[in-house]
């Protein structure tokens, strides 16, 4: 219960299968470019069998460790924030989308188990055959017919 509504939920992405992942792929990016941004440019000894031109090294190499630090950065502060409020449902998905579902907009809703794999091809937002669902973990969800 919040100050602004009846029912608050925030959901992140904690999940060890997904940090299993996310990491080695980021600090495989950091090490790696910045490894051949040192050999390359500090040291002056060619990375690779068919090196980069140093500019085109010094620019792309720290695209490569920003989008590493990112990714990993994403995964950490991405959440999904459910309210119930007065004047509808507020769905925030940080830091992609943000929705809001008058009530009168919602014919019917009940709890469901799913499949999100299955239905929806994993979390996140995702689109399914019929559907749309904002899931983060598990395989229970309110359904809204609107």
């Amino acid at each position: 219960m919040n100050q602004r509504g009846c029912f608050s939920e925030v959901q992140r992405f904690r999940k060890t299968w997904i940090w299993v992942l996310v990491l080695p792929i980021s600090l495989l990016l950091i090490i790696l470019f910045g490894y051949g941004m040192i050999k390359q440019l500090i040291l002056g000894q060619p990375w690779g069998n068919r090196p980069l031109p140093d500019i085109a090294l010094a620019i792309i190499g720290p695209l490569w460790i920003l989008f590493g630090i990112g990714l990993a950065f994403l995964f950490y502060s991405a959440k999904l924030i459910t309210e119930v409020r007065k004047d509808g449902l507020y769905i925030r998905f940080f830091p992609f989308t943000h929705h809001k579902i008058a009530f009168e907009d919602i014919r019917h809703c009940e709890v469901q188990t799913y499949s999100p794999i299955r239905e929806f091809g994993g979390w996140g937002i995702r689109y399914g055959r019929r559907a749309k669902a904002y899931n983060v973990s598990g395989n229970r969800g309110v359904q809204l017919e609107l």
